[in-house]
């Protein structure tokens, strides 16, 4: 006879179902501990970094567009923008330096948004053809770069006296005039040559693109009313006939400086002409060139297909900047 059936034995199906209960009970709990002995282990076996968070910083910006510095000349802020060289911020050599003028009605970022100097300057400088450089282009309002003829806008004494020493305190140039030149177009180049003629103790080269440069026939010729808005408010106010070849124009017409500066002092300067054949500033160009061939003063001479916008003047920057960094390289 079994074991578990005895006679005098009385079955009670309760305590069965108790015993049942406790048996899962104690086998759901020893699983449960071993469960979590195991995730415990785990977590416990996964490296742990405890080191320092690395930080990533943020790319160094290489166009600074529109900044500000107080001019007490011209008692009011002046507006700049600066391109720098792709390894300005991983060296710390010193830089040459190019200014770059805007044209009438334009601004100091016009040479990004429309001439996209910052892309051209990559380009030559990733190929090899241009040396690591920095590029200023100043805001230069509507003044073409030279003192008004009542002296109230001195432009030229702010750019030479202000403007200059603080871009070389502010950024790592190469000082001298070695290593600094200036280019423009249109009334940008009319200034750069007036201030490189002006100044050639403080530039080595200029590249003067579709310069604003005119006879005096050329300048008496002029509309009265075009005059009147883009000229007489620096070099004679509304005036008609010879009246408007005041001194402040003869003192800054390019064609009248090529044919009286200095020789020595022209010579000090690599100077550097381009204009569309069919811009109208072509003859007064033209004319400029004969001038200092005239003289025998250096300089190059281009003509190409072209007219006075921006198709000609960001083809042509490219040769300007190659002809100016070449006073970089000794």
């Amino acid at each position: 006879m079994p074991l578990f059936w005895q006679k005098d034995t009385v079955f009670h199906p309760q305590s069965m179902i108790i015993r049942f209960i406790l048996f899962v009970s104690v086998l759901t709990l020893t699983f449960t501990t071993t469960e979590g002995q195991n995730r415990r282990r785990t977590t416990s076996q996964a490296p742990v970094n405890n080191g320092p968070i690395p930080v990533v910083t943020a790319p160094e910006t290489r166009l600074l567009e529109s900044l500000q510095f107080g001019s007490s000349l011209l008692n009011q802020t002046m507006r700049y923008s600066v391109y720098l060289p792709p390894d300005y911020y991983t060296s710390n050599r010193r830089y040459p330096v190019v200014y770059l003028l805007h044209g009438y009605g334009d601004d100091e970022t016009s040479w990004i948004q429309f001439g996209e100097a910052d892309l051209i300057a990559d380009a030559g400088i990733k190929a090899g053809q241009l040396p690591p450089m920095i590029l200023v282009m100043p805001d230069g309002g509507k003044s073409f770069y030279v003192n008004d003829y009542q002296s109230k806008v001195r432009y030229e004494d702010m750019f030479t006296q202000e403007f200059i020493p603080h871009i070389d305190a502010t950024f790592r140039t190469r000082i001298g005039r070695g290593f600094r030149a200036i280019s423009g177009l249109s009334m940008g180049g009319f200034g750069s040559l007036v201030l490189a003629m002006h100044h050639p103790d403080l530039f080595g080269s200029c590249a003067a693109l579709s310069g604003s440069a005119r006879t005096d026939e050329m300048v008496i010729a002029i509309p009265d009313e075009r005059y009147n808005q883009v000229f007489a408010p620096v070099f004679s106010g509304p005036v008609t006939g010879q009246d408007r070849l005041t001194l402040t124009w003869k003192r800054n017409s390019p064609i009248t400086l090529a044919k009286s500066a200095p020789e020595g002092d022209l010579k000090k300067v690599r100077w550097y002409i381009d204009c569309g054949d069919d811009d109208a500033l072509s003859a007064g160009n033209a004319l400029l060139h004969i001038a200092l061939t005239e003289r025998d003063i250096p300089h190059e001479y281009r003509s190409r297909d072209g007219s006075h916008d921006w198709t000609y003047w960001r083809t042509g920057l490219p040769d300007a900047l190659k002809f100016m960094s070449q006073s970089f390289n000794r």
